[in-house]
């Protein structure tokens, strides 16, 4: 572990000129931050949890963020980081919806879009028509997701449609998704839900519960019921998701649950548009704690100019202790 160092009068110059030129230049982000979450944000040296997000947006431009944003690619990345866990089948995909085979919609599956969230046709016994389907998966084609909230990573995926099998969610009995956030391979919590029920928990890395509440199902009497099998599904998507995660500084990965097994869902880099929050405050600061600014792709590239001077006084406030340890 590297020792911590006093940050010099220069570094803090340096970092408040980017505060100051950082704000300027994305006021949009800025002014929706602090009608979200109620306070100025740091977008320069960021310590809290929704800042580190915010910093994400602006300045972070890992490409790893693009693959595993693309629905489809993500889908590719799973399978060759991990080959034991299962996935959803992929039945069609096309850059055309004029192109959905009649026969795929005659059944129960699920038409998406690839490169944005709630894009998604939950197809049962040829309803919707195909001829609606069309129509609306047209106009998903046409959207730049991502844009509004400055989620960079949608931003260079090539828009396509695909159908994918329709999973029976155990959903009233179990849960029906499981989210692990990890930072560095380390996991830092997990959050169940349960989309029928309309329900949810929180667990710790070692599959315990903990107390406080999601903004999805905030009220208590929201909490899921612990059962044996929920705490096993947890158990392994604990087990599975550091496989999947490698050494991103952090990320969320999403699990669907059914009562035969677990499936590897999406993976999400801006987990809620960095807008997320809990009635708990100490989720997020295990966050914080672990988050670690210096291994992003941002701080591992080298810079010129300007942004060196600003990527080294970043490096030097990781060091310091100031932000992240």
């Amino acid at each position: 572990m590297t020792a911590k160092v006093d940050l010099s009068r220069t570094d803090r110059i340096v970092l408040s000129v980017a505060r100051l030129w950082l704000t300027l230049r994305h006021p949009v982000l800025v002014v929706r931050f602090v009608m979200k979450l109620g306070y100025l944000p740091n977008p320069a040296a960021p310590v809290r949890y929704n800042e580190l997000l915010l910093w994400r947006k602006i300045l972070d431009r890992n490409p790893l963020f693009v693959t595993l944003t693309d629905k489809l690619a993500a889908k590719a990345h799973i399978r060759e980081t991990c080959r034991d866990v299962a996935v959803p089948k992929t039945l069609w995909s096309g850059r055309d919806p004029a192109d959905l085979p009649p026969d795929l919609l005659t059944g129960d599956v699920v038409v998406k879009a690839n490169h944005g969230c709630a894009m998604n046709i939950f197809v049962s016994n040829g309803e919707p028509d195909r001829a609606a389907i069309v129509r609306k998966a047209g106009r998903w084609l046409k959207k730049r997701y991502g844009r509004r909230n400055g989620e960079w990573a949608y931003w260079p995926v090539v828009p396509a449609v695909f159908v994918e099998e329709a999973l029976a969610l155990s959903g009233g009995t179990i849960a029906t998704d499981i989210k692990v956030h990890l930072c560095s391979g380390v996991i830092s919590h997990v959050w169940v839900e349960d989309k029928h029920a309309k329900r949810s928990l929180l667990f710790d890395r070692d599959a315990n519960p903990l107390p406080g509440r999601d903004p999805d199902y905030p009220g208590e009497d929201q909490a899921l019921p612990v059962n044996a099998r929920l705490v096993a599904y947890v158990r392994q998507a604990i087990s599975i998701a550091p496989g999947i995660a490698g050494d991103l500084d952090y990320i969320r990965i999403d699990f669907l649950v059914t009562d035969d097994r677990l499936y590897a869902g999406e993976v999400t880099v801006y987990s809620a548009a960095g807008y997320g929050t809990w009635t708990n405050p100490a989720i997020a600061g295990e966050i914080e704690r672990l988050w670690r600014l210096d291994q992003s792709a941002f701080l591992r590239r080298k810079h010129k100019r300007a942004v060196r001077l600003y990527a080294d006084a970043l490096r030097a406030r990781c060091r310091s202790g100031t932000t992240n340890r």
